[in-house]
C-alpha cells in the first residue's frame, strides 16, 4: 500500500524538495531589495552617462560625457582637492588610529572602555551639528583658536576664508571625525596578535620600539591595509563634510570630486555629466586599491 503510495506522489513535490526552496524564499526579499535600490541605480546610470538631456528628454549621446570630462578643468581642481586630501589625511589620520589603538591596547586598563567610546564619538556624531561647532571653532574673527593664538602674538589664520587654510581645516576635520573608526579597526587587529611573539622577543632582550616595528606593524598588515584603502575610499567619496563647513570654496579651493558630481546632478540637474563622473571615479577608486594592494605585498 505504501508502495503504491509513494509511486503515485507526483515526482519533485516532496518535503526535501521543498525543504530546498525554502532558503531562497527566505533571501528572496533581500536579493529584491538590493536590485531595486542598489543594482538597477548602478545599471541604469551606467545607461544615464552615454545620455544627454535635451528639452526634458534623454538622447544618446556617446561619448559625449566623457569627452566633455576630461577637457573639464573644475572636474580637474576638484580631483586635485580631493587627491591633496588624500595625502595628507590618509597617512596622519592612519599614525594616530595606530597610536591611540597601542596605548589603550597595553598602557592603559582602567578607564579604556571611557577612552574608546571618547574616541569613536566623532564618527557617530551629527555632521551638521560638528559643522557648526567647528565653523565657530575656526572662525577668523571670533573663533577659540584665533583667540588662543592672538594672545600668544600670533596673527589671527584665516582658516575658512584662505584656499590653502580651507583645505588644512578639512583635513583636520576629517582627520577628527574618522580617527577613532580606524583605531577601533585596528585596535581589534590588536588583540588577535598572539602574545607568544612578544614573549619570545622580550626573553631575546627587544625593545618595546623593536617589537612595535618587528612584531606589531607586520601582524597588522592585513588590517592596516584595509583601513588603507577603506579610508582611500571614503576620501574620494567626502562630501559631507565639505559641503557643510566651507560649501566647496573659498573659490573651489575645497570642492570634492563628490561634490562636484552633486553640484552637476542635483543642482544643474544633467544627470547624463554626473553618472559619466560617477563611473571615473570608480574607476580611479579601483586602480588606486589595485596599486595598494600590490605595494603592500597581498598577492590574495
Amino acid at each position: 500500500m505504501s508502495n503504491s503510495v509513494t509511486q503515485g506522489r507526483p515526482k519533485g513535490k516532496g518535503p526535501k524538495n521543498q525543504a530546498g526552496l525554502a532558503p531562497y524564499v527566505f533571501i528572496a526579499p533581500a536579493v529584491l531589495l538590493f536590485l531595486m535600490f542598489t543594482g538597477y541605480p548602478v545599471v541604469y546610470s551606467l545607461i544615464l552617462s552615454f545620455t544627454t538631456n535635451e528639452a526634458g528628454v534623454n538622447t544618446f549621446a556617446g561619448f559625449g560625457n566623457y569627452i566633455r570630462l576630461f577637457q573639464d578643468s573644475l572636474f580637474y581642481e576638484s580631483l586635485f582637492n580631493t587627491f591633496i586630501i588624500l595625502i595628507f589625511q590618509v597617512p596622519i589620520m592612519i599614525m594616530f588610529a595606530v597610536i591611540l589603538a597601542n596605548v589603550l591596547h597595553s598602557g592603559i586598563h582602567r578607564f579604556k572602555g571611557v577612552l574608546r567610546v571618547a574616541f569613536f564619538t566623532p564618527t557617530v556624531t551629527s555632521l551638521v551639528a560638528a559643522a557648526i561647532i567647528f565653523l565657530l571653532i575656526l572662525n577668523q574673527d571670533f573663533g577659540i583658536i584665533n583667540f588662543m593664538l592672538s594672545n600668544v602674538g600670533i596673527d589671527r589664520i584665516p582658516w575658512l576664508n584662505d584656499p590653502f587654510w580651507a583645505k588644512v581645516s578639512l583635513i583636520m576635520v576629517t582627520i577628527w571625525r574618522w580617527t577613532g573608526y580606524n583605531m577601533i579597526i585596528i585596535l581589534a587587529g590588536l588583540q588577535v596578535i598572539p602574545k607568544d611573539l612578544y614573549e619570545a622577543a622580550s626573553i631575546d632582550g627587544a625593545s618595546p620600539l623593536r617589537k612595535f616595528f618587528s612584531i606589531t606593524l607586520p601582524q597588522l598588515k592585513p588590517v592596516l591595509l584595509f583601513a588603507v584603502v577603506m579610508s582611500t575610499i571614503g576620501t574620494f567619496q567626502l562630501f559631507d563634510e565639505a559641503f557643510n563647513l566651507t560649501g566647496g570654496g573659498p573659490i573651489n579651493a575645497t570642492t570634492t570630486v563628490t561634490m562636484y558630481l552633486y553640484e552637476n546632478g542635483f543642482e544643474y540637474f544633467d544627470f547624463g555629466y554626473a553618472s559619466a563622473i560617477a563611473y571615473v571615479v570608480v574607476l580611479i577608486i579601483a586602480v588606486l586599491s589595485f596599486i595598494q594592494f600590490k605595494l603592500a605585498g597581498d598577492d590574495d
